[in-house]
């Protein structure tokens, strides 16, 4: 059994589709952010950076994992599924994976901000993040005309990728004539593990469970 640790954010939708997609047993915890859980004692021995998603495998000796990528590389390599075992197959998913961790998730999640929550329209810092997102959905896009997803076969760095490519219009970027694009978010939106990782966080809304459940962990 794993201890799930997330909310409804495009990192956190990350580890609730691979727990779907690998039809893993877990146990959901949704972190009120309003209430600040996510800097609660209990979760910042499982998480020091204190942020969503992080799990816990108990099957492990409550081993925890934190950071989003990393616990998909984790799980991957746990079931041996959803990423190749070969060198070169193993280092594209990563490389793609990377690619969302060091690229499109910083630029989106930046334009996510100046957009919709800056208190002062900064039009150059809008203009710069928007900017650079479309850049990135551009190379996105002429890696989809070469293949049905990103390294090949399906695997964590679609899974990585999707959940912040799907909320393009927050972020006020368009996906108009990135046909690619277009055809490879239809194709994992359609996914029954991933609207049942979508639907997970929305679940609890506000965890009560989250306190009891940390303070039974002993972090290995």
């Amino acid at each position: 059994m794993i201890d799930l640790y997330t909310a409804a954010t495009p990192n956190g939708y990350k580890a609730s589709i691979a727990l779907e997609e690998l039809q893993l047993p877990y146990e959901l915890h949704v972190l009120s952010f309003d209430k600040r859980e996510q800097k609660s004692p209990e979760f910042l021995k499982i998480n020091p950076n204190g942020r969503i998603p992080a799990i816990v495998d108990r099957s492990e000796g409550d081993f925890a994992v934190f950071e989003s990528g990393a616990i998909l590389i984790y799980l991957a390599e746990k079931t041996g599924q959803l990423m190749p075992t070969d060198f070169k197959g193993r280092s594209r998913v990563i490389q793609w994976l990377m690619f969302q961790m060091g690229g499109v998730g910083p630029m989106q999640g930046q334009a996510n901000v100046f957009y919709r929550y800056f208190p002062e329209k900064l039009q150059g810092a809008i203009d710069r993040y928007q900017h650079e997102t479309r850049r990135l959905y551009e190379v996105l896009d002429g890696r989809l005309g070469e293949s049905q997803f990103l390294a090949g076969d399906y695997s964590i760095a679609d899974i990585a990728t999707f959940p912040w490519v799907r909320t393009h219009e927050w972020a006020g970027v368009s996906v108009d004539g990135l046909e690619h694009l277009q055809r490879w978010l239809a194709e994992i939106a359609a996914r029954p593990a991933v609207q049942r990782g979508l639907q997970a966080p929305l679940r609890e809304q506000d965890s009560g469970k989250l306190v009891k459940s940390a303070q039974s962990i002993i972090v290995k």
